[in-house]
């Protein structure tokens, strides 16, 4: 498959039709732009059924890092809106095996660390207090993200003392006051 057909694909599926193929061929930061619109839609459906086939023709783009970008803006739309981290955890594990068709491996581990992260931000939603050593495997990024929505008394806790930047921690020990 072409890059034009994979993109003509990708915005007939999505319903858009405003979008010059052409020109987002020649330009990753047009066709960067129509992956942006492509996940929205996809992910604003209530089917998952196509996440697969989608995320398979955007990592065939000749710009991994592109690609990485829009395949990393569906795994956060999709997970949050997962109805648990069992869920969440079928879902990729669907996905994984395209994403690996990467070729740079730091675009690969960026992915699966970015599913790791969600899967542990879902299971402290659902009530999971991790232990400091969970905690400190997950990113900076999922920590400040935790920090700034969890209402779990106990997360906020164990993230105002180990959170792995003075930020992280002030925001935790901030929330845990206005939610203790």
């Amino acid at each position: 498959m072409t890059l034009h057909t994979d993109l003509t694909t990708l915005l007939a599926d999505a319903g858009l039709v405003d979008v010059d193929v052409d020109a987002a061929v020649a330009d990753e930061h047009q066709r960067s732009a129509a992956y942006r619109r492509i996940v929205a839609a996809a992910a604003a459906t209530e089917s998952r059924e196509g996440d697969r086939e989608l995320v398979a023709r955007i990592v065939r783009d000749p710009s991994e890092m592109t690609a990485k970008t829009a395949v990393v803006d569906l795994v956060d739309r999709i997970a949050p809106r997962a109805a648990g981290p069992e869920e969440f955890r079928r879902w990729s594990a669907e996905l994984l095996p395209e994403t690996d068709r990467f070729t740079t491996e730091s675009n690969r581990e960026f992915v699966r660390r970015r599913v790791r992260d969600w899967q542990f931000w879902l299971g402290a939603k659902e009530g999971h207090v991790p232990a400091e050593s969970e905690l400190a495997e997950v990113t900076p990024w999922m920590q400040r993200l935790l920090a700034e929505e969890s209402t779990s008394a106990p997360v906020l806790a164990l993230l105002a003392e180990s959170g792995a930047t003075r930020k992280i921690r002030n925001i935790a020990k901030n929330r845990g006051r206005e939610t203790g």
